[in-house]
């Protein structure tokens, strides 16, 4: 597992005195509030800062860093990710997992016959769908659901899955 989860992306500066503009990646933006300290990652280099402040716009988040203080500053870090330390969230509940603790596992049947790999997970607003992508390289869509996804297994590194009628 990594040590560090991207939470958002600086798209825009907000106002003169250095606040920035981010999209975020998390369900819940609000987690940014118990959040103290983030990492800005923009290419190989990685600086770490103190958050002073955290609002909102619309979808976005807008923070204030401490010692970004113009608008200069603050648009030297456009297009930056920010990253946080995987030890400074809160635990998840049981069987709720990172999208990127997931991306890459072996997607497997109960069978025991590999579907393919992991490849991404989006939210449909009723459920999420897990795109699997097979050994041919063709893509497989697959309901998040208790009927499909039967066991998530980090450890092992496997997803074992029933492949309904359809699917």
């Amino acid at each position: 597992m990594k040590d560090y989860l991207e939470l958002g992306q600086i798209v825009n500066v907000k106002g003169l005195k250095g606040e920035i503009k981010v999209n975020s990646f998390t369900e819940n933006n609000t987690k940014f509030e118990k959040i103290k300290k983030i990492f800005l990652k923009r290419g190989d280099k990685i600086s770490e800062h103190e958050i002073e402040r955290v609002g909102y716009s619309g979808n976005q988040v807008i923070l204030k860093l401490k010692n970004v203080d113009t608008i200069e500053e603050a648009e030297k870090l456009r297009n930056s990710y920010l990253l946080v330390e995987r030890s400074s969230l809160e635990k998840l509940p049981e069987e709720t997992y990172y999208i990127v603790d997931l991306i890459g596992l072996d997607v497997v049947t109960e069978q025991g016959e590999h579907i393919g790999k992991l490849d991404d997970i989006f939210n449909t607003g009723s459920n999420d769908v897990y795109v699997v992508k097979e050994d041919s390289g063709k893509e497989r869509l697959l309901p998040g659901i208790g009927k499909v996804i039967k066991k998530i297994d980090i450890e092992s590194g496997n997803i074992i899955v029933n492949l309904i009628e359809g699917l």
